[in-house]
């Protein structure tokens, strides 16, 4: 950005950095078994989209109280992705990279 003002959510560091987990979480997913596009697969992409999207949303509300309610229901689709990320690792979906 060239200036410092947040002029709409795509502004959001936040933002940017849910929408990051969101490609992630769809790159890493499609490698899991297919019995699991209806289970695991179906709720990671959704949890995972549900963060960039709540603080957009809340964004562009009018009252800050609102926006504050948005950037808790992201805080629990965090939490919600990062249950069902280490599920997929106890169920050997994924695996931990050395290049991390």
């Amino acid at each position: 950005m060239s200036d410092d003002k947040i002029r709409n959510f795509r502004d959001l560091d936040v933002w940017r950095l849910g929408k990051d987990i969101v490609l992630a979480i769809y790159k890493i997913t499609a490698s899991f078994p297919k019995e699991e596009i209806y289970g695991l697969t179906s709720q990671m992409r959704r949890a995972a989209i549900s963060i960039p999207s709540n603080i957009g949303e809340g964004f562009n509300r009018y009252h800050n109280r609102e926006y504050k309610q948005f950037l808790y229901v992201a805080l629990g689709s965090c939490a919600e992705l990062e249950t069902q990320i280490e599920i997929a690792f106890d169920l050997n979906h994924m695996v931990e990279s050395a290049k991390n």
